[in-house]
């Protein structure tokens, strides 16, 4: 939310987001066990909870505070060179463009990427299958509270964020769509191999039956089979994540968001880090000492005190797919240990200042920042 607040959106943000209800405003999640719904512990965010907004209505607002004639849609870079004085990029539908700097933005499949990275002179990459597979669907809330009355469950599991745990497995709900909607998603991961291959030619996004659903939660109690008994045409998205990136910039060009650190969901991050990464670079990038001439030093800055941060968040948001699923190093199945884990473990990345990311830059550029005068 700091970041958002940062780039002048949250009040269009605020007009299309979705919260807790009440007296539940602060809740990010309740943690519970899959197997029988026992109550674990719960996150609090105080002042945010589970604040969400559909993907399209933010882009949208974010589209809406552009000044008009800038933005091009459905475009698809096919060729990226650089020179001395500038960036030249080619499209698929055979237009040019040529500026003094290149930001892809241009998520996990980036084509950017490649231009960062040579696999020539730095291997592969590229997006690599994490072994979960993740059945998606939205449920209306009044059908949700209904199966729950009709299993015998509290219809505060169908309204107030929650999270089941279990062995491989998890299942998370959150409403969305101003409360009208009930978000699930239900992941379910293979561990037999350190190095997950998904089968060539297995889509990344499927239709798949009800059953085939069910089947990976056989044994899950009365509240996880009713909320996947409300999903009539579930969807399975198989996630796929980046390995760490040893840099982000090439001189004129730089990566960021997904193009640079596509992360696992299961800290609700990533698109947190792509609007972190909009701030800190959009405020160098306005900086009157900011020219043609020292536009590439810039990017490096950029990439100097982003670069730690980012990884650590792609680490950590896949440790927390671990201890959602009973696999965190030292934590399993405990319940001590689960609650003690959950209920601190996203301070650090929720309480970050992204103007100290702009500081620490503009030292390194030897300019006088701003924000700390």
């Amino acid at each position: 939310m700091r970041a958002i607040s940062l780039l002048g959106l949250e009040a269009a943000y605020r007009d299309i987001a979705d919260a807790s209800p009440a007296p539940f405003e602060d809740v990010w999640f309740e943690w519970r066990r899959g197997q029988n719904e026992a109550y674990l512990t719960a996150t609090l965010a105080p002042g945010c909870g589970q604040s969400s907004v559909h993907r399209a209505d933010f882009l949208a607002a974010i589209v809406a505070h552009l000044p008009e004639g800038i933005a091009h849609f459905g475009k698809r870079c096919r060729i990226v060179e650089q020179d001395a004085e500038g960036v030249s990029v080619s499209f698929e539908d055979g237009s040019t463009f040529r500026g003094d700097i290149l930001i892809g933005y241009d998520g996990i499949k980036s084509a950017v990427r490649e231009h960062v990275l040579p696999v020539a002179n730095y291997g592969e990459f590229g997006p690599r299958w994490s072994g979960t597979q993740a059945y998606r669907g939205l449920v209306p809330v009044e059908r949700l509270c209904r199966a729950m009355r009709e299993t015998g469950c509290d219809e505060r599991l169908a309204v107030v964020p929650q999270m089941y745990l279990g062995p491989d497995r998890h299942i998370l709900t959150f409403p969305v769509k101003q409360g009208t909607l009930i978000n699930v998603v239900a992941f379910v991961t293979d561990r037999s191999s350190d190095e997950p291959q998904l089968p060539e030619g297995t889509p990344w996004v499927s239709e798949v039956d009800q059953q085939t659903m069910f089947d990976d939660f056989t044994g899950w109690g009365a509240a996880s089979r009713a909320i996947l008994g409300c999903i009539d045409h579930p969807t399975r998205w198989a996630l796929h994540e980046l390995p760490e990136l040893p840099r982000y910039v090439r001189e004129r060009v730089v990566i960021v968001g997904d193009a640079a650190h596509a992360m696992l969901p299961h800290q609700g991050a990533g698109a947190g880090q792509a609007l972190e990464d909009a701030y800190v670079l959009a405020s160098l990038l306005g900086d009157a000492p900011c020219d043609r001439g020292n536009v590439a030093s810039v990017l490096s800055a950029f990439e100097a005190v982003r670069h730690a941060r980012t990884c650590r968040v792609q680490a950590t948001s896949r440790e927390a797919g671990d201890i959602y699923e009973y696999a965190g190093e030292g934590i399993g199945d405990d319940e001590i240990h689960l609650a003690a884990g959950l209920e601190r473990r996203f301070d650090w990345l929720w309480n970050h200042d992204p103007r100290d990311d702009v500081a620490a830059a503009r030292r390194r550029l030897d300019w006088v920042d701003r924000h700390s005068a």
